[in-house]
């Protein structure tokens, strides 16, 4: 159908039904003359007259009746594939499965029961993301939303902008030496052993948590590699290293073997929503929007946006 418009075909179609051009344009809510102006163009692509038209009568000529058989139906189920595909963006019920990183944050959790609430039709599934792979249950069609820290360094996925920000906190075992501290400053993680997270997370994402140097540009030392939270959990617990966290993360996740301190000179962290790019269907856009306006609430300034 090449070179063909959708309004010029549905005039041809109810015409070649009707065989008036009044009664046409009534059905289409169109006026007489653009009912008349979309035939001659149809008729102009295709290079004949599909209709003889005179005072009295309307009828179809011997290429309009062949174009009629053989584009009609073809055109109907076109049209029939695009209001269905149409109708399965724009409904909410369905299954609307959702990706987290460690703990889900405050602007998450109070998006859910909102979001079950106004939408009871759609069905919330959690489900929780390995630190070694944030992006890759997205691209894999395994869920249609993740929560993540940014920086979303993937230029496949679009985020919301940033929903919450919180201060970074440092885990460490309860035999280490900073557990007795009331906090500390950024450069002495020179004197720890940073948990690494493994690959495929790409390298800035993972700076977020598993900083390589202080940010007086100190190395700082690497130590076992972790793939996911528990992981990292199990690895401080036996003080074999020590990971960055938002300071909500303990409330969520709290261990006996475990101490949070604050660490002054970091920037905050930033948690966002992200989809794969073209797929924010009505349940996506649904969703984020609640979550935009929760954090909005809380006064964090939010703008939809590409990932860097």
């Amino acid at each position: 159908m090449a070179g063909v418009e959708r309004d010029e075909m549905e005039v041809f179609l109810t015409l070649s039904e009707e065989l008036h051009f009044g009664r046409t344009a009534k059905r289409l809510f169109l006026s007489q003359g653009r009912v008349s102006q979309l035939l001659r163009g149809l008729e102009h692509r295709i290079g004949g007259r599909l209709f003889d038209r005179s005072s009295r009568r309307v009828t179809l000529t011997p290429l309009g009746t062949r174009f009629l058989s053989e584009a009609g139906p073809a055109f109907r189920l076109l049209d029939a594939a695009f209001q269905e595909a149409r109708a399965s963006t724009r409904s909410l019920d369905g299954v609307l499965r959702i990706g987290f990183t460690g703990g889900a944050d405050l602007t998450l959790l109070d998006a859910i029961p909102r979001f079950q609430e106004r939408y009871p039709g759609c069905d919330l599934e959690m489900y929780e993301l390995k630190l070694s792979d944030p992006f890759g249950p997205l691209h894999r069609g395994e869920v249609d939303l993740a929560a993540v820290c940014e920086p979303v360094v993937d230029t496949g996925l679009e985020s919301a902008g940033a929903l919450a920000t919180a201060p970074l906190v440092v885990g460490v075992s309860v035999a280490h030496p900073f557990a007795s501290r009331s906090r500390i400053a950024a450069e002495e993680l020179a004197d720890c052993r940073m948990i690494d997270i493994k690959e495929p997370a790409p390298s800035r994402w993972r700076e977020r948590s598993s900083p390589t140097r202080t940010p007086g540009g100190t190395p700082i030392p690497r130590g076992p590699v972790a793939c996911t939270v528990q992981e990292v959990l199990s690895q401080i617990a036996t003080n074999r290293g020590v990971m960055l966290f938002c300071d909500n993360f303990p409330a969520y996740n709290g261990h006996r073997d475990i101490t949070f301190v604050p660490v002054d000179g970091l920037p905050d962290s930033r948690s966002t929503l992200i989809w794969r790019r073209g797929e924010d269907n009505a349940r996506v856009r649904a969703f984020t929007e609640l979550a935009v306006a929760a954090a909005q609430r809380d006064g964090v300034e939010t703008s939809s946006r590409a990932s860097e």
